[in-house]
């Protein structure tokens, strides 16, 4: 890791500035590539799927069956994955609207304004599964989405060497009553969820993580009309800590962030001078035998240890980060808690590892990365909905609304605006002369 001791606020701004422009070429690759499948379809498709999964597909689509999965999962790993659903969909059902978000007011007598909350009707959802097969995703993503009330669940994943779906993807989709999955992965999946092919659905709203491609292709299917839950880049977490810290905490916790990839980054700030000068011997100490040892050690390569001398400033760097991930291990967590605005999820107190929250505690994984928790959220049942607004206007309401309107629309110049107002301020007035 990268160490700085009490660095400038200069510094500090430079270092934590992620907002950087998509690589040209990458962003033409991937408009192309859209192109490519808007006018070819599963032909396009399955030339990519050649192309970067090195997978000749028939056909993309997979009937799922529970029985065709559950002789190939652990039985400890089918109890983790109910335990693990029933927390989320506890946690998720709490956010579908209740009766009283919906609603209808009158504004001004005869002037009636009302909000409805609405599922979009096909729910995309991407499954990575390149360098680990995220099915911890599958819960994070279908389980709102069918609280949210969406007919249609879209789901696409990459396929295995041999074109088929991982196995415990394919359970855990299963399990949760999903009846089929394309086995399509990468930015031709983002595309043909975009537009639609021969064989795989247009979605009205594409959701998941993915690597640099998946994240472009989202935001290229953005501008295509489809709407995205959020553009989330390389995982990242903070860790604030201060002399009160398990260091071997911190360093499990810098680990378990480190191996999700290559890019993922791990900031930890702290204002122990005991945790800044041994954190990476604890680090080194841990990182023997890790099956991802190399992912994580270049990971940890573009991470930082920052030291400052006061809570204060740890507080003013955490939120200026605006983490992914953040886990707070210091004298009164909950307090210190208090105090963060900027943060996709924050885990409390040193028995709160970030793994939980992957995982199994019940919150969404799917969060604002590269600074974004500073201006969104990350994924909940709403995701999955949208808003729509009516009015209605009585008579009496027109005649107290309308001189209003058209005083503000020949403001703006719009004299059309005015003129549908005013002809029926006419008809209601006797005078029909327009």
């Amino acid at each position: 890791m990268q160490k700085f001791y009490q660095p400038g606020s200069d510094f500090i701004q430079q270092l934590f500035d992620r907002k950087v422009s998509p690589d040209p070429e990458k962003l033409q690759t991937i408009i192309k590539l859209f192109d490519d499948v808007k006018r070819n379809g599963d032909q396009a498709v399955k030339k990519y799927t050649l192309k970067f999964d090195g997978v000749e597909s028939i056909s993309p689509a997979v009937a799922l069956h529970l029985k065709d999965f559950e002789s190939k999962i652990d039985n400890s790993l089918k109890e983790a994955i109910a335990y693990a659903a029933t927390n989320i969909q506890t946690f998720h059902s709490k956010q579908v609207p209740s009766n009283d978000e919906s609603y209808n007011l009158q504004i001004r007598p005869g002037v009636f304004c009302g909000l409805q909350y609405i599922p979009v009707e096909s729910a995309g959802i991407y499954i990575p599964g390149g360098t680990a097969p995220l099915f911890s995703s599958v819960l994070m993503l279908v389980i709102p989405a069918q609280l949210a009330g969406c007919k249609n669940i879209i789901c696409c994943t990459p396929p295995d060497k041999n074109g088929s779906i991982n196995p415990v993807i394919g359970y855990t989709l299963a399990y949760l009553g999903i009846e089929k999955v394309y086995t399509v992965g990468g930015a031709q999946a983002v595309a043909a969820m975009t537009y639609g092919t021969e064989s795989i659905p247009r979605a009205d709203k594409i959701t998941g993580p993915g690597n640099t491609w998946v994240t472009l292709a989202k935001q290229v299917a953005f501008l295509n009309g489809t709407g995205i839950d959020l553009p989330a880049g390389p995982s990242e977490v903070a860790v604030l800590a201060d002399d009160s810290a398990d260091i071997s905490f911190v360093a499990a916790d810098c680990l378990s962030q480190a191996e999700h990839g290559y890019d993922s980054q791990v900031l930890v700030v702290t204002t122990s001078e005991r945790i800044y000068h041994n954190l990476t011997a604890e680090i080194n100490a841990q990182k023997t035998g890790l099956s991802r040892c190399e992912m994580a050690e270049q990971s940890l390569e573009n991470s930082w240890l920052i030291y400052v001398s006061d809570m204060n400033e740890a507080l003013k760097l955490i939120n200026l980060y605006a983490p992914e991930h953040l886990i707070i291990q210091t004298v009164k967590p909950e307090e210190i808690s208090q105090k963060i605005i900027n943060a996709g999820s924050v885990f409390i107190g040193p028995w709160t590892p970030e793994s939980a929250g992957d995982y199994a505690s019940g919150t969404n994984h799917t969060l604002p990365t590269s600074g974004n928790a500073g201006n969104t959220g990350g994924v909940t049942v709403k995701t999955f909905m949208k808003t729509m607004t009516a009015q209605t206007i009585t008579k009496e309401g027109l005649l107290g609304l309308g001189p209003r309107v058209i005083t503000m629309a020949e403001a703006e110049k719009l004299d059309a605006h005015a003129k549908a107002v005013r002809i029926r301020l006419n008809r209601l007035k006797g005078n029909d002369n327009g």
